[in-house]
């Protein structure tokens, strides 16, 4: 039987020129989210208080409202204003945490200070160590059972559920047909989704947020999308764990699906090597990523804002239009991606869009774990910079 038509693969300089665009993306970053302000102007206004976390904003529907504004500066009263403890809630409790404003000399702090956005790099290192130890607990969890077979066997269930299942009006098409389309029909657009499926994940997502660490118009906007990614990781990685899927690339071949990305040197650095996971097909990540993004911008574009944003600016018809076109077409192009290269099931992106959902939903959880933090800056004497996002408003 001959090799049907795969499409190219990426160029073998693809190993190194991807990591050179990803730090290249956070070099950027970090200068254009740099402080601006001089030393004598800080401490001056909203996002410069000198106690003040904006970890803690609210994250409501009234963001935009200058009362939350005002909120801020009358509350800021009910932070210490020397370098006594911080109060915090968690899990409903009121915490005595200590605070780290005295280390604001330290050379590190000074760093950071300068460049707030090496702070989201962190949280970021911290997610991928947060992968790759669900990796091993996965690899533990089943060390006494074939998770190669279970994975399989799961696979097949989605295909199961997709094509026979109560549910399978939700699912019209097969992915080995749309696979089949572009391979018998398109091999110039199954090219072109072969080489941007390692781009869309790490480094445009890595562009997303430091676009958006500048763009939002305050913090809490932000952050808030940040914990929901992070979120969004961290119930991917418990699925991960205990739930093992194969994607369809690796199912037996009588399903009649081809891997098309993983040829000579097309495969995404980030995506080999000892900490990745082939089995973690559901739900998938790539989807997730690409709904978070794709929300947010249509969040972004105001088009459901009742009220006018910051300063009372708002949008021209156009410019929301843009920002939403843009919102729906980036989860629909990764969508293909994922399915046209037999990467995921139909069923992994309808499954990250909920996690994402309950992410969102759920994101304040991860306040809890700032008087960890505190903890953890005060032991490494650090002071935590105040973050640029929203200064440019």
């Amino acid at each position: 039987m001959a090799q049907p038509n795969l499409g190219k693969p990426q160029p073998s300089s693809h190993t190194w020129v991807e990591p050179i665009v990803v730090i290249g993306i956070m070099i950027a970053s970090c200068y254009i989210n740099r402080q601006r302000r001089k030393p004598a102007d800080r401490g001056q206004g909203l996002f410069n208080r000198p106690n003040l976390d904006l970890e803690d904003e609210p994250n409501g529907s009234n963001i935009y409202d200058e009362q939350e504004l005002l909120f801020f500066s009358v509350a800021e009263s009910s932070w210490p204003t020397s370098h006594g403890r911080k109060s915090r809630l968690c899990c409903g409790f009121k915490l005595d945490t200590v605070n780290t404003s005295q280390f604001a000399t330290h050379w590190h702090s000074r760093v950071l200070e300068k460049f707030p956005f090496l702070v989201e790099m962190f949280y970021w290192a911290l997610n991928f160590s947060c992968y790759a130890a669900a990796k091993a607990v996965g690899e533990t969890f089943f060390a006494n059972g074939d998770v190669w077979q279970m994975a399989e066997k799961h696979g097949i269930a989605v295909l199961w559920f997709e094509q026979d299942g109560p549910f399978k009006f939700l699912f019209p098409f097969r992915e080995v047909d749309v696979q089949h389309f572009f391979m018998s029909e398109h091999q110039g657009m199954l090219t072109l989704l072969n080489r941007t499926y390692s781009l869309v994940h790490i480094p445009a997502t890595v562009g997303f947020l430091g676009w958006y660490y500048y763009s939002a118009p305050t913090h809490s906007h932000f952050a808030a999308v940040r914990r929901m990614m992070t979120l969004t990781n961290i119930l991917s990685f418990v699925i991960f764990t205990f739930w093992p899927c194969m994607p369809p690339r690796l199912l037996p071949k009588e399903y009649g699906f081809f891997d098309t990305v993983r040829r000579e040197d097309a495969q995404s650095v980030w995506a080999s090597g000892k900490f990745f996971n082939q089995l973690a097909a559901f739900p998938s990540l790539h989807f997730g990523y690409a709904f978070c993004v794709g929300a947010t911008l249509i969040f972004h574009s105001g088009v459901f804002r009742r009220q006018p944003g910051p300063r009372g600016k708002q949008w021209s018809r156009v410019r929301q239009g843009v920002f939403v076109f843009l919102g729906v077409l980036y989860p629909a192009f990764v969508l293909t991606i994922i399915v046209a290269t037999a990467n995921h099931y139909w069923l992994d992106a309808l499954a990250a869009a909920v996690v994402v959902a309950l992410a969102w939903k759920c994101n304040r959880v991860l306040l809890g774990f700032l008087p960890l933090e505190d903890l953890f800056l005060w032991c490494i004497r650090l002071k935590k910079p105040f973050p640029t996002t929203g200064s440019r408003l």
